[in-house]
């Protein structure tokens, strides 16, 4: 199918973003006329899924729509149990309403902002063990998401009084740049993990994006497939959680998949209180039958080649008219460093947040703020936390947009671009949640 998208005048836009209070979230659909906010559950699903959702079996237990999406998980990620949930955030919080007691410590690569929350919320620590690679935007380094071995078995080596119950790999890193993590990597993750006894697990939301980098960059797999690579990657995890709305491309769902009976059985108990049925979750039968091929059909290099090809085709244009963005593409999204972009807006008013509004106001994209907002404020001492990177991600829908749309919006951003200097206050917060605050919080202008 097709929408209609409303050409707004600058105008109309900046009424709508302040009355939005400067936050891009609470702008309605209809105000927006290319939207990046995100690549989850935004995507546009196949003949033959649109297929599975009419022959979808609603029934409350043992739905044939649950055996396919199970039968398809066990052959894919070789995951022989799972429990389906309404979204990625939703696996989180029964996995970890097992596993994440207070005072733990829960390493990996810059974790995803509902996994640090889930974390914290439980008042664990979350600790970021990236590469140093991943936070200079002008390296090309091919595995930005890589784990530093030398930071992980720091951390788990010096916490001797605290309980590291897992290590999570995120794939593709998206709080870095959606960059991804090679599969050497993920070996010597998992030696270390093995040394210690601690289990290794996997958020999943860009499995084949992942898999697809892997093939392009690391030599040892370059004539292995797609669905090859993904089954090397994953015999290296105990469990995955998954938000399917990326690489699942539905409009909803996610799931847990474990190799441990008992923990499965524990989770359970959660997620018949969280969600639904072991057997449903939070998924109706349709979006299971949906989900059941999408994960086939993320798995097709060819999908995957022209997926990649068209985020690095935004990237391009933007680099060429040197505006900074991390390097080298991402998979999902183009990531805008607000630092080198906005230099006079000072951290305290948050540039990556500025340049998200003043991208909205030039031409109606809607972006997202990756940097201190989602940070979130340290849960002990309350004071905002400044990550090393301050970024705008641009994520891109699959199978949504044409070529035509990203040239509109590099375009924008290179309008933006030459009027940078012009650009030398950003927003302060003038309300805000305890936790996850980037999705509901208010702002105003600083003069």
């Amino acid at each position: 199918m097709v929408e209609s998208i409303y050409p707004s005048t600058r105008a109309e836009r900046e009424q709508w973003i302040k009355k939005a209070n400067y936050n891009l979230f609470n702008l309605n659909s209809d105000q927006v006329f290319v939207d990046l906010l995100t690549d989850s559950g935004t995507g546009a699903m196949s003949d033959q899924q649109w297929s599975a959702i009419m022959s979808g079996d609603e029934s409350y237990a043992g739905s044939r729509s649950y055996s396919e999406l199970k039968a398809s998980i066990e052959d894919i990620f070789g995951m022989p149990y799972f429990l389906p949930t309404h979204q990625g955030r939703a696996a989180e919080n029964v996995l970890f309403s097992v596993l994440v007691k207070e005072n733990d410590i829960v390493p990996g690569n810059a974790h995803f902002d509902t996994t640090k929350g889930h974390i914290e919320f439980r008042k664990a620590h979350a600790v970021d063990c990236t590469i140093d690679a991943a936070y200079d935007t002008s390296v090309e380094h091919p595995f930005k998401g890589n784990v530093d071995l030398k930071k992980l078995e720091k951390v788990i080596s010096s916490n001797p009084g605290n309980k590291v119950p897992f290590i999570v790999l995120t794939i593709t890193c998206n709080t870095a740049g959606g960059q991804p993590v090679s599969i050497q990597n993920m070996r010597e993750v998992k030696s270390l993990a093995d040394k210690y006894g601690i289990p290794l697990m996997i958020d999943s939301a860009r499995f084949a994006e992942n898999a697809y980098f892997i093939k392009e960059r690391e030599e040892e797999f370059r004539d292995h497939s797609i669905r090859e690579i993904i089954a090397e990657m994953f015999s290296c995890a105990d469990m995955m959680t998954i938000s399917a709305k990326k690489d699942g491309i539905v409009n909803i769902g996610g799931f847990i998949a474990l190799k441990d009976e008992e923990i499965y059985k524990k989770a359970t108990v959660f997620n018949i209180l969280y969600e639904g049925f072991i057997t449903y979750g939070g998924m109706a039968g349709r979006d299971m039958a949906a989900l059941a091929r999408g994960l086939y059909e993320a798995c097709d290099y060819s999908y995957l080649k022209g997926r990649v090809r068209q985020v690095g085709f935004l990237g391009k244009l933007m680099d060429e008219a040197g505006i900074p963005v991390q390097k080298p593409f991402g998979g999902h999204a183009i990531f805008l460093n607000a630092l080198k972009f906005l230099p006079e807006v000072p951290r305290e008013e948050y540039p990556a947040q500025t340049l998200a509004v003043e991208l909205y106001k030039e031409a109606g994209i809607r972006g997202v703020e990756i940097g201190t907002i989602m940070a979130d404020r340290d849960p002990d001492t309350r004071a905002n936390r400044y990550p090393d990177l301050e970024l705008v991600r641009l994520a891109i829908p699959r199978r949504v947009y044409t070529d035509n749309h990203m040239r509109y919006v590099a375009a924008a951003a290179i309008k933006v671009w030459e009027r940078r200097k012009e650009i030398t206050r950003g927003y302060e917060i003038t309300n805000e949640a305890p936790i996850m605050r980037h999705f509901t919080v208010d702002l105003r202008p600083l003069s």
